[in-house]
């Protein structure tokens, strides 16, 4: 069947994905208790206690429920965010996902010094909106929600790259997103319309009940694993 044909959720199929999940082992293992990959980042949290947060607590829950959910390891809600400029990793230290001027093997906690030093004084970029465009198996896709939202995100993410010396190789096609869950294992094909029937109801919930998403503004953050990202200087829009 032509890739265009199939389902969204097929892409999580066992069918489609031959090789195990890529983060299987290192961010987290057969068991779904995160490891050790500590790293830094810039994303924006949801709103604490926002309608988007309650809708995406509800949307965990019909995650949770489905018969094959032990597929899935899912993140704390106390972590969700949307990511606008990724970070180091810990397990990652080559140009073009380090800079180029620093040593690889520099610590990362000293790596976060450095770019909190690089970081004094950014002017950020214009506030934008965002909004939900599916929902996946692994989270939510989201998006700009008008070009000139899309095209404030790209500023963010292009004044990031500038301050701090790289940018990834999907720097200009990176999809914004707020990760829930990673994969385990591949969903079951014969389950996936039962999948794909469940997300596209998340994300119809979601869109009715928070159609912008409410975010706070973006920060900079370290973190230890993928439980909690903490907050080290937040750059208000302008």
């Amino acid at each position: 069947m032509p890739a265009d044909t199939l389902l969204p959720a097929a892409r999580y199929g066992r069918h489609m994905n031959p090789n195990p999940p890529r983060h299987l082992g290192t961010r987290y293992n057969r068991d779904g208790v995160f490891l050790p990959e500590p790293g830094n980042t810039v994303v924006c949290h949801l709103v604490e206690g926002s309608e988007t947060q309650k809708a995406l607590i509800d949307a965990r829950a019909r995650y949770q429920a489905m018969p094959d959910a032990a597929s899935l390891a899912f993140t704390p809600v106390e972590s969700y965010h949307m990511t606008l400029f990724q970070g180091i990793l810990e397990g990652r230290r080559t140009y073009p996902y380090w800079p180029r001027d620093i040593a690889g093997d520099t610590p990362i906690p000293v790596m976060t010094e450095r770019f909190l030093e690089r970081l004094e004084g950014f002017s950020g970029g214009p506030a934008f909106k965002v909004a939900v465009q599916a929902a996946r198996p692994t989270g939510l896709l989201v998006e700009g929600v008008t070009a000139a939202d899309r095209h404030a995100m790209a500023s963010w993410r292009n004044n990031f790259a500038e301050v701090l010396g790289y940018q990834h190789p999907d720097h200009d096609s990176y999809e914004f997103h707020i990760t829930m869950a990673y994969m385990i294992d591949w969903l079951d094909d014969a389950a996936v319309p039962e999948w794909q029937a469940m997300l596209d109801g998340v994300q119809a919930d979601i869109v009715r009940r928070a159609p912008v998403i409410e975010l706070r503004a973006p920060a900079f953050c370290s973190f230890a694993d993928m439980n909690w990202f903490e907050e080290l200087a937040v750059f208000a829009p302008r």
